[in-house]
């Protein structure tokens, strides 16, 4: 159902498993800020004594407190720098029919870590763990309603077990270093939940379930032990059971011998003799689960099974039982946990009552969990602006009126006229800004006062001509005398340019939304309602509250005005009230220019864009949804006759039984859900094996087909027969736009299947062509300015192939004879040079090994050793100022960023998702800024110009035009001299221009 613009802007992009993460391309994703976050903090008293687990503290442990976050990163924001206070001895509380949660806090941690995309808060630090971990305990905390929740972490590798053996968890790989990061993040987050921490050198977690477990039982409570460990079987008894958070499963003596045919007393001893690959306990030699499951049911015991050794059948086996008694009894010793580790539990600080919520939602807004802050508000008690408790409101007086006859409308418009300063909001049918009907306007003059022009309302209600409305404000929303404030106020201008008769919205200096994210880059929430909650303490009435959701929601033309008014001019005095602080702000940041200078003149560019969409040929779409019909069928078959039978193909869990229990494919990664059949998994399969390649080449057809081939059509806008994609400045925090509405960005540029697509965007007029002009590798030549590196920008004074060079360079090869898979690998490493690409990423990408991945690196950095200096200087700065920045100034904050000069040789290449970002920022982003200046110059030359061409689309670096067929030569030329002199860099910025009749063609 069509509806109202919401004030809500935000885009949730990822959801998987019940977990949604808002994250922005990651395009990505975006998050909450630290401005609020610091001042959330000294609002709720962020030293621990104010809470109430910390109260009964006595000063010995508060001296004893530890540093929860040891992040070698520079400085964090206030809200993740304060102290967990260590767990105290407390007496047994009465535990009878209680339930006590213990969560083996490692074990699910990896698995969230490797099921989840990364995802990062606004400063860069990873945050996917964090975002599963937190997720998990709130899964808990609804599911099972644990009266106490207790999660138990590894405090060192080194346990007594390996004194026992030290090969022990010798096969483990290191933690990696942006898993590392998180866990003080984690423990901050879960220590505000309310779920108590414990840990204790020289032990495994698991042996602190154990003990834990036994201490419940003593007191008559009932435990759920939360793990993936096998090992944790032999805690199952009556009243303790363990759970498998992914399956939701509870497994107790009953279901163990469903699963393995023992007991739970016979736990122990049966790993005993299977023993453990992945922690390296040795077990017996050729003794499997079946057969140890049978010799258990048969002797009973380890030592009935070893006593009868010689009764077995097959004389290896018979033979490594008699000789493995040793080994066996010293596998017992590993895997039977301790029930007895001398460790407090931290029972107080455990039940749910002791969650500290203010802090919490602290927390979730700096690591940018909108999502789990509205699900732990409700989960836990509530706290402000989560959908709990109210917030407190400051002082909010209001003078707003609704304007309904000529006299009140032509007052309006003499009050306005005599204005410096103006807010403007539109109400619409809909949220397609050219399609859409206007519904009335809200303006505001001064904090306060504002006031609602109906336009569209429900039968009988008082209304004003649309053309009588426009007429009377055009002198004063086309002056550009008079500031125009808004926030999205490209959404409103482009409303009423389209409206009948239009209106040239002139003299805007502020959009509220860009400046809330050119402070907060990484931010995920630009929305009106946000920033009203979180600047001015006012929490503004929902959309949701005139609309509604799902079947009941209504267009806003059929609200009564009486509600539509009020919740309009809040739209302008939101605004309004917020413009000087936000100046203040950008000043103080120094992004001032930026924003006055091309953020907020980009504005009338993108309304011309917008306006003008582009044209898309239906029949031509028509006859390609056929054809990629029967490609689709056709890739079907393929698949079923690779897997020998027909299934759903689109289902992953049926598709991971073909492939992997059925045809015995390679098991590359699991998920939370189980093993992945994503796009990653199959490329890496489709090496290999066909089926794998079949089905990559499956989803893509399929995908574009319904995201494109079948979608544009209806896409269309009846009163311009074109496609008028919105461009959003909010979202990348590099500055990058993002197409949205269709979504133009994502359609393939280099498969034949993209081309067929762009083929059907055509010019809007007959002997008019399309006109594309595109930079060349503006971000490597941005990295050869950045750097500074002699070869790297000679490379581009000298207009050479980049590829063909760099591999020449880097393999000790003549240019002439630089192969065509040689130039491939040197195209990805120029490219993952600017994304901080390692030896292993680029071994993947390329399907070579990770030495020779790493040895191409080290080739490169050894050519290009200005490359290396440039990055290490980057991450330098970034760790000492806590932000990058690009040419202009654009900023975006970065924490996590180690000391790597602190770092071994061999670590200094493996950089973490913060150190990748803070590489690539100022590269794209300035990139991001070159692209923007150049519509800016070509629009501004455009209106000067007598050429005709219109502006129609930015796609990446790439401008898209329509013009003419006789005025291409001059209108290249203008297009060619205005994007190559927008920057001055040490290296030349160039612009490839192509025309033709379809976009296929340029």
């Amino acid at each position: 159902m069509a509806k109202s613009r919401p004030k809500d802007n935000n885009d949730d992009q990822m959801l998987l498993s019940g977990f949604e993460e808002e994250t922005k391309p990651a395009p990505h994703a975006q998050t909450d800020r630290q401005t609020e976050t610091a001042a959330a903090a000294q609002q709720t008293g962020r030293v621990r004594e104010a809470s109430p687990r910390s109260q009964a503290e006595n000063p010995e442990q508060r001296a004893a407190r530890h540093a929860a976050v040891a992040i070698d990163g520079g400085s964090l924001p206030a809200v993740l720098q304060r102290e967990i206070a260590p767990a105290a001895d407390e007496s047994m509380p009465d535990l009878t029919d209680r339930l006590v949660v213990i969560v083996d806090a490692h074990s699910l941690i990896y698995q969230v870590f490797h099921a989840l995309p990364p995802m990062t808060s606004s400063g860069g630090l990873p945050v996917s763990a964090v975002y599963g971990f937190v997720g998990d305990m709130l899964e808990l905390i609804q599911r099972k309603q644990p009266d106490y929740l207790i999660a138990a972490f590894d405090k060192s590798e080194v346990t007594f077990r390996n004194e026992l053996f030290p090969q022990y968890k010798a096969n483990r790989d290191a933690m990696p270093d942006e898993l590392r990061q998180q866990i003080p993040l984690i423990r901050q987050a879960i220590d505000a939940m309310g779920v108590g921490i414990m840990e204790q050198g020289g032990y495994e977690a698991d042996d602190l379930l154990a003990t834990v477990a036994a201490k419940v039982e003593a007191a008559g409570g009932r435990c759920l032990v939360v793990t993936s460990d096998k090992d944790c079987r032999q805690l199952i008894t009556d009243k303790t059971l363990i759970y498998n958070i992914r399956k939701n499963e509870e497994i107790d003596a009953a279901k163990l011998h469903e699963l393995w045919g023992i007991r739970p007393d016979q736990v122990i001893d049966y790993q005993s003799l299977v023993g453990d690959p992945v922690d390296n306990v040795p077990g017996i030699s050729l003794i499997g689960p079946k057969l140890a499951q049978q010799l258990l049911e048969q002797y009973d015991t380890l030592e009935g099974v070893l006593d009868n050794a010689d009764k077995l059948t097959g004389a290896k086996r018979k033979q490594n039982l008699l000789e493995g008694r040793d080994k066996a009894m010293l596998s017992r010793e590993l895997v039977a946990l301790k029930k007895d580790v001398e460790s407090p539990i931290p029972w107080s600080r455990s039940l749910r009552s002791s969650a500290d919520l203010k802090l919490l939602d602290a927390l979730l807004q700096e690591f940018g969990f909108r999502r789990l802050r509205t699900r732990a508000a409700e989960l836990l008690g509530g706290f402000e602006g989560a959908g709990g408790a109210e917030p407190t409101v400051a002082e909010w007086v209001t003078d707003y009126q609704t304007i309904t006859t000529s006299e009140q409308l032509n007052e309006l418009a003499r009050t306005l006229a005599n204005c410096q300063r103006i807010a403007v909001d539109t109400e619409t049918t809909s949220t397609h800004a050219v399609a859409c009907q206007l519904v009335g306007i809200s303006v505001a003059w001064e904090i306060g006062r504002a006031a609602y022009i109906p336009i569209r309302a429900p039968l009988g209600e008082a209304t004003l001509d649309e053309s009588v409305v426009l007429e009377t404000l055009r002198e004063v929303l086309e002056s550009s005398a008079i500031e125009k404030v808004g926030h999205n106020i490209k959404f409103d201008a482009i409303v009423l340019r389209t409206a009948n008769p239009g209106v040239r919205l002139r003299g805007i200096t502020t959009d509220t939304m860009i400046a809330d994210y050119l402070l907060h880059p990484g931010g995920r929430n630009h929305t009106l309602d946000d920033m009203a909650l979180r600047r001015l303490s006012h929490k503004t009435t929902s959309i949701k509250e005139l609309i509604g959701t799902g079947k009941k929601q209504i267009r806003m033309d059929e609200v009564p005005v009486d509600e539509v008014s009020p919740y309009a001019s809040e739209d302008v005095d939101v605004p309004f009230r917020l413009v000087d602080a936000l100046r203040a702000e950008l000043d103080g940041e120094q992004l001032r220019e930026l924003y006055e200078t091309l953020e907020v003149p980009l504005i009338d560019v993108l309304v011309e864009m917008e306006s003008n969409g582009i044209r898309v040929d239906a029949a031509t779409l028509q006859a390609m949804s056929g054809r990629f019909e029967k490609e689709i069928a056709d890739l079907k078959a393929l698949v079923f006759s690779a897997a020998g039978r027909e299934f759903n193909i689109d289902s992953p869990k049926q598709l991971g039984v073909v492939l992997f229990d059925e045809l015995g494919l390679p098991v590359i990664k699991k998920t939370k859900t189980g093993i992945s059949t994503d796009a990653d998994v199959l490329a890496q399969l489709a090496v290999n094996h066909d089926i794998a390649n079949h089905l990559l080449q499956y989803r893509q057809a399929t995908k574009l087909k319904n995201t494109y081939i079948d979608a544009l059509p209806q896409l269309i806008c009846q009163s311009t027969g074109r496609v008028h994609t919105s461009f959003r400045q909010d979202v990348a925090a590099t500055g990058r736009l993002s197409s949205s509405e269709p979504n133009l960005q994502n359609i393939p540029i280099r498969t034949e299947q993209g081309k067929a697509i762009r083929g059907a965007f055509t010019a809007g007029h007959e002997g008019w062509v399309l006109i594309g002009a595109d930079y060349s590798q503006i971000e490597l030549r941005v990295l050869a300015h950045y750097s500074g590196d002699e070869a790297l920008i000679q490379a581009y004074r000298d207009d050479a192939d980049i590829h063909t060079r760099v591999a020449a360079e880097v393999f000790g090869v003549d240019e002439s004879d630089v192969t065509s898979d040689l130039r491939r690998i040197a195209k990805t490493i120029n490219f993952g040079i600017v994304y901080g690409q390692s030896p292993f990423g680029l071994a993947k990408t390329l399907t070579i090994s990770k030495d020779d991945a790493r040895d191409y690196i080290e080739k490169y950095f050894q050519r290009y050793s200005g490359v290396e200096a440039f990055m290490m200087e980057t991450l330098a700065r970034c760790r000492a100022e806590g932000y990058v920045s690009t040419m202009l100034g654009r900023r975006r904050e970065i924490q996590g960023v180690r000391d790597l000069a602190s770092l071994p040789e061999s670590k200094r290449r493996s950089l973490t998702e913060a150190e990748r970002i803070a590489i690539n920022m100022p590269i794209q982003g300035t990139a991001a800024d070159l692209i923007k200046l150049a519509m800016l110059k070509v629009y501004r030359e455009l209106q000067e110009s007598d050429l005709q061409a219109k502006l129609l689309l930015q796609i990446h670096d790439e401008l898209l035009l329509e013009t003419p067929a006789d005025e291409v030569e001059p209108l290249t030329d203008l297009i060619v001299r205005a994007m190559s002199g927008v920057m001055e860099l040490d290296v030349p910025l160039k612009v490839d221009v192509a025309s033709g009749p379809t976009w296929a063609d340029c």
